[in-house]
């Protein structure tokens, strides 16, 4: 396995990480994972993943917005889902807990704040998706 700190990427990464904070909230960890896949960089694994994750959490908030207008209970729980495990494999864990959360809060049926859970979704992604797209500037 190789030494994420070692790749090139990484350096970059860290110094986006440095300069403004915003790729910051990525897991370092995680995204040397992704780095193994392809350590030379020679198949952008890293930019691809980044690239669908990146229009997957666009379409997966807009849906969420429109769910809880609906108040759709399984839409939301779907959107919850579907972002849960895409979220932590790309580094984004504080968007992965609030969807684990939402998840649970539907499964033993706390509707009631509900409201503020998906806001907090919906700001949570905001800065993913920002920390996404720093990222894959510096790609």
């Amino acid at each position: 396995m190789s030494n994420p700190s070692s790749h090139p990427q990484a350096d970059a990464d860290a110094a986006v990480a440095a300069s403004d904070g915003r790729v910051s909230m990525l897991d370092a960890a995680a995204l040397g994972r992704l780095r193994e896949l392809d350590p030379s960089g020679d198949n952008r694994v890293m930019e691809r993943v980044m690239r669908a994750f990146e229009s997957s959490l666009s379409k997966l908030l807009a849906q969420a917005d429109a769910a809880q207008g609906a108040q759709d209970h399984a839409a939301i729980r779907h959107v919850a889902h579907t972002l849960k495990s895409s979220s932590a494999s790309v580094g984004a864990l504080e968007l992965s807990r609030r969807c684990a959360e939402i998840e649970v809060h539907l499964r033993e049926h706390h509707h009631g704040d509900l409201a503020a859970h998906v806001r907090g979704l919906r700001a949570e992604g905001g800065r993913v998706l920002v920390a996404v797209r720093a990222l894959l500037t510096t790609a």
